[in-house]
């Protein structure tokens, strides 16, 4: 039994749920947003909450209850609130800047680095130091922060690099004479 598939998905007001057999649609202030459920799963509606059940007994079938589950879960959170990473660069002439639709990375290469934000995040830095980014679609959000973090990852000599804001870099003793 799914422990996070039993549980059903509440839908805040403000959001507008659409299911069609396996599409699911949300629509709200941060968006619109879909996901394609696969055949084992039987997505349904009552009132405001939104329930996902499995279409047979495999193993299959319940390994993607809790999955689409969680995707619905996070097509409503996504359309209501949106989600936010936030990333700190630490290190001596490190420094990220937002130009027009591109961040600007100074990470200690003989370059800067040039990266194009994706349609539908929105990124800010208040700091040259410190990158929040923020956007309606968690996968996207997430893939955008762990790719700015492996471009400078964070070292455990110095902590040097970039890293999430909640992040703890276990720091290593450097070596002794």
């Amino acid at each position: 039994m799914s422990r996070v598939g039993k549980n059903a998905v509440q839908v805040p007001s403000g959001v507008e749920v659409k299911i069609d057999g396996i599409l699911v649609t949300a629509k709200g202030k941060q968006g619109e947003l879909s996901f394609t459920a696969t055949d084992d799963v039987v997505i349904g509606r009552e009132d405001d909450q939104v329930w996902v059940k499995p279409a047979n007994d495999s193993k299959r079938a319940r390994a993607m209850w809790g999955t689409a589950r969680a995707r619905i879960q996070n097509l409503v959170t996504g359309v209501s609130e949106g989600f936010t990473k936030s990333l700190e660069i630490t290190g001596v002439g490190y420094r990220a800047a937002v130009q027009g639709s591109s961040l600007n990375l100074q990470l200690g290469y003989s370059h800067d680095i040039n990266y194009d934000i994706p349609q539908g995040i929105k990124v800010v830095c208040e700091k040259p130091t410190s990158i929040a980014i923020t956007g309606a679609d968690k996968q996207k959000v997430g893939q955008m922060a762990a790719e700015i973090r492996a471009m400078r990852g964070p070292e455990p000599y110095k902590g040097k690099g970039v890293r999430y804001a909640d992040e703890q870099i276990l720091r290593k003793e450097g070596k002794k004479k």
